[in-house]
């Protein structure tokens, strides 16, 4: 049995963050999925794991995470020697690079898209039908934009965020624009990027990504 396990709904975005990062590294995984919207109230069995509720609990032989983008860092330096071995650079100047870039995903283009996401893909589907928030929604999208205008400009000269590479840089967007691309007016706010449509639909095309959506496709057993 795989020692690495995941605890969460494979259609969260952190969840599918860290998936996406265990196929890159080719790293066996048992997933145990729960529902994202249960939080405390889930089984006591799982809140052994998750005392908080979190969304997203990692646990391996040694460790037990529940941030996502900490996690995909641990899985890339505990399975450095297997699959893709790019993930986090070479050296210490390419790692610095894609800290950097890293850095501006979690704090510059995740809030934005993460606010999208939950009101325009989420929001709608809750049993309580939250109302949507129109003035975050408009203040989102010009923070998107200035965003995308950015990696528009950095995309231009290169293949991926940090050089001719994909990493974990890019890897960590995936989750939010997948969930953006599916409404129609933020895919075209994507896509009148050049630079930036071209690097989507590479990222997008990845093996590790394709095995992440078709487990998000299946219904969970909600614990």
């Amino acid at each position: 049995m795989a020692s690495v396990k995941v605890f969460g709904s494979p259609a969260s975005t952190e969840v599918q963050r860290v998936l996406a990062c265990l196929f890159e590294k080719q790293v066996e995984f048992q997933l145990v999925r729960l529902d994202s919207f249960r939080g405390p109230k889930r089984l006591p069995e799982c809140l052994k794991l998750q005392p908080g509720g979190e969304a997203l609990t990692y646990q391996d032989d040694t460790d037990a995470l529940v941030e996502s983008r900490a996690i995909c860092r641990h899985v890339v330096d505990k399975f450095k020697n297997q699959g893709n071995k790019e993930l986090m650079g070479e050296g210490s100047l390419e790692r610095a690079l894609i800290e950097q870039w890293l850095e501006t995903e979690a704090h510059k283009f995740d809030p934005p898209t993460s606010e999208l996401v939950f009101y325009l893909a989420i929001a709608p589907n809750l049993p309580n039908q939250e109302a949507i928030d129109h003035a975050a929604v408009g203040e989102s999208k010009k923070k998107l934009e200035k965003v995308l205008s950015v990696y528009d400009q950095r995309l231009a000269d290169n293949a991926f965020l940090t050089g001719n590479k994909f990493t974990l840089a890019d890897l960590s967007h995936l989750p939010n624009a997948e969930h953006l691309m599916k409404i129609e007016e933020l895919k075209q706010l994507f896509e009148k990027h050049e630079n930036v449509k071209r690097w989507w639909r590479s990222i997008s095309k990845r093996g590790s990504w394709t095995k992440v959506l078709e487990i998000s496709k299946q219904p969970p057993p909600m614990a």
